[in-house]
């Protein structure tokens, strides 16, 4: 059975070795959870489109079928 190789982890902000053990995981340094906090805080992360429930949108396709008729 082949071994697998560990998994390196790797901070999402600068992409050096992140510890899962460290308390500011999983990020590298408090410095790094912060600039990600700030770019949370200014809106620097956004969603491009809203996601939409196949299950709504069905329902709201009959909803608008019933109402045509």
């Amino acid at each position: 059975m082949p071994r697998k190789r560990p998994i390196k982890l790797r901070c999402p902000i600068c992409k050096k070795p992140a510890k899962a053990t460290d308390a500011d995981f999983p990020f590298c340094s408090e410095r790094c959870r912060l600039i990600d906090l700030g770019k949370w805080a200014s809106g620097g992360y956004v969603i491009s489109s809203p996601v939409a429930d196949a299950d709504e949108a069905i329902r709201e396709d009959s909803l608008d079928d019933e109402d045509g008729d």
